[in-house]
């Protein structure tokens, strides 16, 4: 059985949440979706699963982080192209995140990142089937 990846974030409002999310094209599993959490599907076997921060501190005897001052993860994901990447970071932007990074140009990897509302981190990618060239400094 191949693994599938939950990632777990706390979130101040559930439904601008899941706005946002739908508006850049993701969508939710209705079947963990309640007034306290819902599952946001990023493809077959990777899930982000969107909790209110009080529903979130049950998992949990450690304080949550502000994430508006700390860092406490980076979600990345790949798209298909630079185009798909930039286009994506705008829909971001649109529908209420924030910049993080500016667009980085490796040659073979294009990445561009963006704040969700609870100011988490996301970056998203593009990366040349073909890998980076031998000499390539990662």
């Amino acid at each position: 059985m191949a693994r599938q990846l939950f990632v777990n974030l706390p979130v101040k409002d559930l439904d601008r949440t899941v706005e946002f999310f739908t508006a850049l094209g993701f969508s939710f599993n209705p079947d963990f979706t309640d007034e306290n959490a819902t599952c946001m599907i990023v493809n077959d076997g990777a899930f982000v699963m969107l909790l209110v921060e009080a529903y979130f501190k049950t998992f949990t005897s450690k304080a949550v982080a502000d994430a508006s001052g700390a860092a406490e993860v980076i979600m990345s994901f790949s798209l298909d192209s630079r185009e798909a990447v930039d286009e994506l970071v705008r829909k971001a932007l649109t529908a209420g995140g924030a910049p993080s990074q500016e667009a980085q140009d490796y040659g073979f990897m294009y990445t561009h990142s963006f704040q969700d509302p609870d100011d988490h981190l996301w970056e998203v990618f593009w990366m040349d089937p073909a890998g980076p060239p031998k000499d390539a400094a990662l």
